[in-house]
């Protein structure tokens, strides 16, 4: 006997938090075309705080997932969860590591010195691999960055997402709120050791196999997850009109904020991301959730930026490779590589569209049908 998935109803969507997911994601884009002239300087990159968008993604996820499934685990199993979230994530990730693969040998500079002698069967076995989400080893490398998808780098947090959603399914989602929120808490001591009393004053890293970029990793995935969760739970909500747009300028400035303290007062910029991602992220969020758009412009421009934002984090990077790699070895000045960067900016969300419409969607609407879509019953 086995039993098919049962249909689930979708639910609402909260607007204005899918709009900013997407003004996030732009930001990462922008954030790392800038990395290419920032001479692997921390201290001097332009748009200096945009990696904290994964960590608000984190947020974002946690917040969705609880919004989404907590009232619905008497209608499903757990097999039936992760099949929801395979379907939703994993056709892009298939797609960011067909396109990383593609693009991989325009990308040999001296800073990706392994690329040119890495062999097409090796490249092709990556991106293989790279369907799956498996992480390799320092020791596998094949570009010289130690990425643990080497061929689209962002995969990293869809990876620690992946993880996050198991221990949601495994027994965390049926923590009471007051269990919830000591996690939380213990959560938010861990981000603190690691951004104010950390070696670097900063949450950069998580996406290499070995203790201490794990160490990052797990330091960035739990306390937003799980404060997602949390804040979905007590309903809190912020009231305020333009919400929209009065988010978008908070994220654009938190994200584009000038690197604090410099390199001798380290703990001072990693108080500042502590604050970002423990407090002001959660008000954000809170006032996303609390305010919705009906109808014209603003709805066409948060469903635009919505179903862009995961396809354009995804698929950007193998863009980005290239453009760093062009950048260093050929040592492009900044009035040259500006231009080219608007550019890659425009290639990106065009890319990022066109798999969205012409693979993602058809494919997620065909495992739908196949997997999920069935009403309950059992059968022989």
């Amino acid at each position: 006997m086995t039993k098919s998935t049962p249909y689930l109803p979708t639910k609402h969507h909260y607007e204005i938090l899918d709009g900013l997911r997407g003004v996030a994601a732009l930001m990462v884009v922008i954030f790392h075309t800038f990395e290419a002239y920032a001479n692997d300087n921390r201290f001097t990159q332009l748009i200096n705080h945009g990696y904290l968008a994964v960590d608000f993604f984190f947020l974002l996820s946690g917040f969705v997932v609880a919004y989404a499934y907590d009232d619905r685990w008497g209608k499903m199993s757990q097999w039936d969860f992760y099949k929801r979230r395979l379907v939703r994530l994993q056709p892009m990730v298939i797609m960011g590591s067909i396109i990383g693969a593609a693009l991989f040998y325009l990308q040999f500079c001296p800073m990706f010195s392994l690329v040119a002698t890495t062999p097409v069967w090796k490249t092709l076995l990556f991106m293989v691999i790279g369907f799956t989400l498996i992480p390799v080893l320092p020791s596998m490398d094949i570009r010289g960055w130690q990425e643990m998808h080497p061929l689209d780098g962002p995969a990293w947090s869809l990876f620690f997402e992946y993880i996050a959603n198991i221990l949601y399914a495994i027994g965390f989602r049926k923590l009471s709120n007051k269990a919830m929120g000591v996690l939380v808490l213990l959560s938010a001591g861990l981000l603190i050791q690691l951004t104010v009393f950390g070696p670097r004053g900063d949450v950069i890293g998580g996406w290499s196999v070995d203790p201490t970029q794990l160490h990052i990793g797990f330091a960035r995935l739990l306390y937003p997850f799980f404060a997602g969760i949390l804040l979905m739970r007590l309903g809190k909500r912020i009231h305020i009109k333009n919400a929209f747009a009065i988010c978008s300028v908070l994220i654009v400035i938190l994200l584009a904020f000038p690197r604090i303290g410099g390199p001798q007062h380290l703990w001072m910029n990693g108080l500042y991301e502590a604050l970002c991602i423990i407090v002001v992220f959660p008000l954000i969020v809170a006032m996303g959730a609390g305010d919705s758009v009906t109808g014209g412009f603003p709805m066409r421009l948060c469903k635009f930026f919505g179903e862009l934002s995961y396809p354009l984090y995804i698929t950007h990077y193998p863009l980005i490779y290239w453009y760093t790699a062009w950048v260093t070895r050929d040592k492009v000045p900044a009035r040259i590589g500006a231009p080219v960067g608007v550019l890659l900016l425009i290639v990106a969300v065009t890319i990022a569209y066109a798999c969205l419409k012409l693979y993602d969607e058809p494919v997620r609407a065909w495992l739908k049908r196949r997997f999920l879509d069935a009403p309950m019953s059992t059968t022989t």
